[in-house]
C-alpha cells in the first residue's frame, strides 16, 4: 500500500487514464465540470508524452455497443494508442487492462478516470492493495454528485492513494527550471494557461 512519502518524478511513473467517454462526461454532477475535466486530461497526457511515461487508456463497453469511444478532444492527444476496452467496472478486474500496466514496468501510478466513485475507486483501491502507488488527479475526475464523488476522494484517500490536481502534479513531475525536460514543461504550462483563459471566457459569454 502506498505510504504517500516523497514526491512524484516523471521517470517511475506511468499515467493511467479510465472511461473517458461522452456518456460519463454527460453525468458529471461534481464541482469540476466536464470541459475542464478534459482540458487537465489533455495536461496530463502532454506532459506524459513529452516526459516519456508510459500511458495506458481504458474505456468499457463500446464492443458491447452500451457506450461510445474515448471523448475525440482527448484521443486527438493520443495518435496510434492502443484502447482496452473492458466489460468490467473495476479495471484491474480486465487481464489485457492488468497486463498492459505491468508492461509499463512503473510501480507508481497516476490515475484518472470518470467516475471517481466507481471505475476510478475500484481499480486505485486494487492497485495499492497489489503493491502499486498511485495519485489520482481531483480536478481531471468527476463524479455522478458532489456527494459521490467527495466520498470518493475520502474512500481512496484513506486507502493510500494520494490526491492531487493536474497543474500541480505536472510541476512535480519535472520540478526543476534546469531539468532536462523543463523546456517541454514550460510549453505545455503555457498552452495550458491560454486555454484555461478561453474555457473562461467561454464561461463568461454563455451568462
Amino acid at each position: 500500500m502506498s505510504n504517500g512519502q516523497g514526491v512524484w518524478t516523471y521517470q517511475d511513473t506511468a499515467l493511467v487514464l479510465i472511461d473517458y467517454q461522452k456518456e460519463m462526461f454527460e453525468q458529471v454532477r461534481s464541482e469540476t465540470g466536464a470541459e475542464l475535466i478534459d482540458l487537465n486530461v489533455r495536461l496530463l497526457v502532454k506532459a506524459a508524452k513529452a516526459f516519456n511515461m508510459p500511458i495506458v487508456l481504458s474505456t468499457v463497453g463500446v464492443e458491447m455497443g452500451v457506450n461510445g469511444p474515448t471523448r475525440p478532444s482527448i484521443t486527438a492527444e493520443l495518435p496510434g494508442i492502443d484502447v482496452i476496452d473492458r466489460s468490467s467496472m473495476n479495471a484491474w478486474e480486465d487481464r489485457a487492462f492488468h497486463a498492459a500496466v505491468k508492461k509499463t514496468g512503473r510501480k507508481r501510478l497516476v490515475f484518472g478516470a470518470l467516475y471517481t466513485e466507481i471505475c476510478l475507486a475500484f481499480p486505485v483501491v486494487d492497485t495499492l492493495k497489489d503493491g502499486y502507488e498511485a495519485t489520482f488527479v481531483v480536478d481531471a475526475v468527476g463524479g455522478m454528485s458532489q456527494l459521490a464523488h467527495r466520498t470518493a476522494v475520502e474512500r481512496l484517500s484513506h486507502a493510500g492513494a494520494v490526491p492531487n490536481t493536474a497543474l500541480a502534479l505536472v510541476t512535480e513531475l519535472f520540478r526543476d527550471w534546469r531539468s532536462p525536460v523543463a523546456d517541454k514543461g514550460r510549453e505545455i504550462i503555457k498552452w495550458y494557461f491560454a486555454e484555461v483563459q478561453k474555457l473562461g471566457s467561454a464561461a463568461q459569454n454563455a451568462t
